[in-house]
């Protein structure tokens, strides 16, 4: 009988997305793009889409996210498409993912818990680490019931009195989670206090020996890592045609031109609905944007989403209180702008026609493609030029 061999590689689990287009939205955001989003942070975590699903609600519902047709509709589909989870593209409260939960009988994700999925895997350095799991914490505080089942099995429930060592007078076993998680959060906080202040020191001497600092920003792969290995000629920078292919901070010195070094810094991608505690748990690795002499915001100009990428960014910028911090805009990829009869540039000199259209929306915005370094030494000369005036 011939010996059967069974393979190692574990199969990607199967996600089914579901999304709702609320009516008279006025972001601009199409659910069907927002979709699209939500499918690539699925495949970057790992997972396979196998099926989505859009309903055009005023409001999502306050028990299942969706309507309950759509609910029936999504629980039928089980069967045909085999999905293993469902994932939701907004944030939900405890009580829709345990009803949905029980719907679909899959584990069910929302858009927040994916991207803290994605960050997990990302984070490389302690500090990383310890923002990612801050997060997390939070995220899972109010959702402990569901969550962090395996803990009632560890506190004895089946007949011992109490969780022995941890248990404290009269507690439930979901109160003891809580505590302990709250705990938990205290002591990362504490810990990532350390590393702000650390930074914070690291900032006063930089500043202390008068190198401009300029911070690159973007809407998460607009090519901000290409365009820091293009302007530092670093191959160690980590480039990746992925979403959040950089989570944690990265500077490099850099030669303006022959008299004028500065400092760049390369930091973590904005997305839309972006989840308020990774924004929270980051302060430690955003304040490098406070403390910046200019930001160079990147927009990836193919993108159809291009101009509401560039809103979400500039939203996310005055949510972090930076709305008056000097910046340049750099209008990358155009390498990949194709004419009428699908043919792209050969260089950018070609483009010049349309830099008028281009720009229209951004006055001095600078048309680069950093990975063909065209475009780089204007943008080195536009940087000076900003640094001056701001200095």
């Amino acid at each position: 009988m011939p010996r059967q061999f069974h393979s190692t590689i574990e199969e990607p689990e199967k996600a089914y997305l579901v999304g709702v287009q609320r009516t008279g939205a006025r972001d601009g955001w199409r659910g069907e793009s927002s979709l699209d989003e939500l499918a690539l942070l699925a495949r970057t975590a790992g997972a396979q889409v196998v099926g989505t699903t859009l309903q055009r609600l005023d409001a999502p519902n306050p028990a299942t996210y969706v309507g309950k047709g759509k609910v029936d509709e999504i629980k039928s589909r089980r069967n045909t498409d085999g999905y293993t989870m469902v994932v939701l593209d907004d944030e939900l409260s405890p009580s829709q993912q345990t009803h949905l939960e029980d719907a679909f009988g899959v584990k069910v994700l929302d858009r927040t818990a994916l991207i803290l999925d994605i960050f997990a895997m990302r984070a490389r350095t302690r500090e990383g680490r310890l923002q990612v799991e801050l997060a997390q914490s939070e995220y899972l505080l109010p959702r402990l019931k569901g969550q962090w089942s395996h803990l009632e099995r560890l506190g004895g429930r089946s007949g011992s009195p109490g969780a022995i060592g941890v248990r404290g007078p009269g507690e439930t076993q979901i109160e003891t989670d809580r505590r302990l998680v709250r705990k938990k959060i205290t002591k990362l906080k504490e810990e990532i206090e350390r590393v702000r202040q650390q930074r914070s020191l690291y900032r006063r001497r930089r500043q202390r020996e008068g190198v401009p600092v300029i911070a690159l920003v973007g809407y998460t792969n607009a090519g901000k890592s290409t365009l820091m290995r293009a302007l530092t000629r670093d191959s160690d920078v980590f480039v990746q045609d992925q979403l959040f292919a950089t989570l944690d901070p990265l500077t490099r010195r850099i030669y303006l031109d022959d008299a004028h070094p500065a400092l760049l810094t390369d930091t973590v991608g904005f997305i839309q609905k972006l989840p308020t505690q990774l924004v929270a748990a980051f302060r430690a690795t955003l304040e490098e944007l406070a403390d910046a002499s200019l930001l160079l915001h990147v927009v990836d100009i193919t993108h159809p989403d291009a101009a509401l990428q560039s809103q979400t960014v500039e939203q996310t910028l005055a949510d972090l209180g930076l709305s008056d911090k000097p910046r340049l805009t750099a209008l990358n990829k155009v390498d990949q702008i194709a004419d009428a009869d699908g043919r792209t540039p050969n260089s950018l000199e070609e483009l010049s026609a349309f830099q008028g259209a281009l720009t229209a929306n951004i006055p001095g915005a600078v048309l680069i493609s950093a990975e063909r370094r065209w475009g780089l030494e204007l943008l080195k000369q536009r940087l000076l030029e900003e640094l001056a005036v701001h200095s």
